[in-house]
């Protein structure tokens, strides 16, 4: 695990825009588990979370179409919530940063690590909105 002093900046980079931070596995099964759409970003203190994954997902969040929730789990701290967020994302392996998007406790749309390193926030965001047009 971090020290939370240093990951406090990273996780309020997203509450403070309307991301529920998810610090159980209950909390992501209840959050999952629902009718409507969820769009659930494992935050990561990576450099491409830094520079792409977490600009990419605020800008997500001003899409004209928009999922019902958004909701974080931080990858390297609540090893239990983090754990069932990936179980979700199956068959996908772990990745952190990633981001996914479900509909009625359903995957729909996965955006891996290999997909966020090197790709601007823009294009990423675009990505995003055109699953939220798709699914939301």
């Amino acid at each position: 695990m971090y020290p939370e002093y240093l990951v406090a900046p990273m996780r309020e980079d997203l509450t403070r825009v309307g991301f529920q931070e998810l610090r159980t596995a209950e909390e992501v099964k209840n959050a999952i588990e629902t009718e409507g759409t969820t769009f659930v970003m494992v935050n990561s203190v990576c450099g491409c979370a830094a520079a792409n994954a977490r600009p990419a997902a605020k800008m997500a969040t001003q899409n004209g179409k928009v999922p019902n929730k958004f909701v974080t789990v931080f990858a390297g701290m609540e090893k239990d919530a983090v754990d069932a967020a990936r179980d979700y994302m199956l068959p996908y392996p772990p990745s952190s940063p990633s981001m996914a998007l479900f509909k009625d406790g359903k995957l729909v749309h996965i955006i891996e690590r290999h997909q966020i390193e090197g790709r601007p926030a823009q294009m990423i965001a675009d990505n995003l909105a055109h699953a939220f047009d798709q699914y939301c």
